[in-house]
């Protein structure tokens, strides 16, 4: 698969990086659970939590905050330029901007309902949610330059920033985002030499980003090892419940959208059966389930949405190329659901406004996630952190996250093809459903 490499130099192949994380989840909370049964009031456990898992665990959450600005900037501006493009089907481009912030708030929607229904995160110990909290809370804002909550009139005056460099150096991530969005339809609106010179530019920092969280993410093993440690040997066996909770809600909130929510906009709007879609759409889920990546699987998706749904070739090609980095329905409601898990577990209230700019942090923070593993981590640990929610909570999510990776692809994958029926339906009437009633062609 894709994440199959063979080492340099040593002819022998590479354990699988999920692998490693896993192995790490168990070890780490494995030796914690240990440790918090049989010695948790050592003075040599407060020595090694203090002065080696916890050193290392932050050393890994400080590299993820390092590439949270110049990632989520160039993310942006490249999304509202490759959009506003004049050769990129202007109309279409608008439709799919619509439809991109539409669903993907319905996602993150019933992610944060869902979370406040279930209450995932709750079932800790009073006392043992305040340790941690009063543990972790100054660390956390250090950690990114920014603390305390947001609340008010300062929530909406604060998307504006007076400073952009300021608001980046404080780690204020709405304001950084309102200013690339702003950066991004400027450079669309001039289109000159000097414009297409600074678009490339940013495409070279968005792929220096992406290099360096390859590199960060391969140190991930190792963080989950230290991070569940640090956690564990505190809570003991209760976290381990807690992430079973964290999962499920995950899950069920995928199933909802990719289940109910996609087929009621394929019937309504997309003219098109569901069982017909899903049927025809099974090549391109398959292949996003078994890769995790949306980008390794647009070729697939590209195919599936000509060939097997009948869109439009200039439609499919448009839509489920934008949306394989800016369609991100799954990776949205995940970010939504991980955020309000968090601060339940360790005790954090969060008022309906907040939730309300949690929900728009996740719309545009998953338009900057990128179409590959572990893409979304730097977003999701700064929203931590503007909401005062300690983000070592990152490492217990790091060890179950393979599988819900593969969950969430299967979703953005799927958002994207539903996406390409309804705009070419929208642009050329009923084309599409005839072709999907028809058996689909094999697809390699």
């Amino acid at each position: 698969m894709s994440e199959h490499h063979t080492a340099a130099g040593a002819g022998k192949p590479k354990m699988a990086l999920h692998t490693r994380m896993l192995i790490g989840f168990v070890l780490g909370a494995g030796a914690g659970i240990l440790a918090n049964l049989f010695a948790a009031d050592a003075g040599w456990l407060d020595t090694l939590v203090t002065y080696v898992t916890d050193p290392i665990g932050q050393l890994f959450l400080r590299l993820l905050f390092m590439l949270v600005i110049p990632l989520v900037f160039s993310a942006l501006v490249l999304g509202v330029v490759e959009i506003g493009d004049p050769h990129s089907l202007g109309r279409i481009g608008g439709k799919t901007l619509l439809w991109i912030l539409a669903v993907t708030s319905i996602a993150v929607t019933i992610g944060l309902l869902l979370v406040n229904v279930l209450q995932p995160g709750l079932g800790l110990p009073p006392e043992v949610a305040d340790t941690l909290l009063a543990e972790s809370s100054a660390r956390s804002a250090e950690i990114a330059g920014s603390g305390g909550t947001i609340s008010g009139i300062d929530l909406l005056l604060n998307i504006v920033p007076r400073n952009p460099v300021a608001a980046a150096a404080a780690g204020d991530l709405i304001a950084v985002m309102f200013f690339a969005l702003m950066f991004g339809i400027a450079a669309t609106v001039i289109r000159s030499d000097g414009t297409r010179s600074f678009v490339g530019a940013v495409q070279g920092i968005y792929d220096i980003c992406l290099k360096l969280i390859g590199w960060v993410i391969e140190l991930a093993p190792y963080a989950v090892a230290a991070l569940l440690f640090s956690i564990t040997a505190v809570l003991g066996f209760d976290v381990l419940v807690q992430l079973a909770r964290f999962v499920g809600t995950v899950l069920l909130a995928l199933g909802i959208h990719l289940f109910i929510v996609f087929p009621i906009l394929l019937r309504v709007f997309g003219g098109m059966s569901p069982l017909a879609f899903f049927r025809n759409a099974q090549p391109a889920l398959l292949t996003a389930f078994s890769t995790s990546s949306s980008s390794a699987t647009l070729p697939t998706t590209l195919k599936v949405s000509e060939d097997n749904l009948g869109v439009p070739r200039r439609v499919a090609r448009f839509v489920c190329t934008l949306g394989a980095t800016a369609n991100m329905n799954g990776t949205a409601l995940f970010e939504g659901i991980t955020v309000l898990f968090l601060a339940q577990f360790f005790g954090v209230e969060l008022s309906l406004v907040q939730q309300a700019m949690i929900l728009v942090l996740c719309i545009f923070g998953s338009i900057g996630a990128a179409g590959v593993p572990g893409g979304s981590l730097p977003v999701i640990a700064m929203i931590l952190v503007m909401f005062g929610i300690p983000p070592e909570g990152i490492g217990l999510i790091l060890g179950v996250d393979r599988l819900l990776d593969m969950c969430r692809t299967v979703v953005n994958v799927g958002g994207d093809m539903v996406g390409s029926v309804v705009i070419g339906r929208s642009e050329f009437g009923q084309g599409t459903e005839k072709v999907a009633q028809a058996s689909p062609p094999p697809v390699a």
